[in-house]
């Protein structure tokens, strides 16, 4: 009898450890059965000291977005008609009812973004190129969060090496003063872009207008 029951959970211990373990990752159900077609950008909140940032973001975000299968409406337009109906304020657009921001466009999901730093630091010899972004979808139809995200982005300029120790410190000196001066925030901000959407296990799974792909990615989402 006691020898039965060793064996059974043999057995048992061997079937658990052959069971293939799926990698954590985030919750795709509501947005699995939400099944959005279309994303509607609205206006981004700038928590950065940057005025031109969320203008140069929106340049950004929507490629990635489209290229995964997705309509996107286009920000410029979504911009301008929210402030013909006085909705000018990112803040105030974040806060409206998505529901009837949805409503307004026939969008199936609103996707709400913050930028939380875009910045560049100067030490001397060296200057760090930093951007963080938000990232909220919401369903139109409910307004349950179907997806959210985050990215954090660093670039800091290589420094020079020649042999001539005084020499690559000045050069770098002066590639630090230029990217302070003249920081280039468009390449972090697609790279950012790109890797919230496309992240395994945690980015958009695709969309409906990426027939190769849709509804056949659930062990990457």
């Amino acid at each position: 009898m006691k020898l039965g029951l060793v064996l059974f959970l043999l057995v048992a211990l061997l079937s658990g450890c052959a069971t293939p373990h799926k990698p954590a990752g985030y919750d795709y159900s509501a947005f699995r059965a939400a099944n959005p077609r279309s994303i509607l950008i609205v206006p981004v909140v700038n928590n950065s000291l940057d005025v031109d940032a969320s203008d140069y973001f929106l340049s950004a975000i929507s490629q990635p977005i489209a290229e995964r299968g997705y309509y996107v409406f286009p920000v410029n337009m979504v911009k301008r008609v929210m402030e013909e109906d006085g909705l000018a304020d990112a803040n105030m657009v974040h806060h409206a009812d998505p529901t009837q921001l949805a409503k307004l466009f026939g969008a199936d999901s609103v996707l709400y973004v913050s930028i939380e730093r875009w910045d560049a630091k100067y030490a001397v010899v060296s200057t760090t190129v930093t951007v963080e972004f938000k990232y909220i979808l919401k369903d139109g139809h409910t307004g349950q969060i179907l997806w959210q995200s985050a990215q954090h982005i660093e670039y800091q300029p290589s420094g020079v090496v020649s042999g001539n120790i005084i020499a690559d410190l000045v050069v770098s000196a002066v590639q630090a003063a230029i990217a302070k001066g003249h920081p280039n925030y468009m390449p972090l901000a697609r790279r950012a872009n790109a890797q919230t959407v496309l992240r395994t296990h945690y980015g958009l799974p695709a969309g409906p207008y990426r027939k190769n792909e849709y509804q056949k990615d659930f062990e990457q989402f």
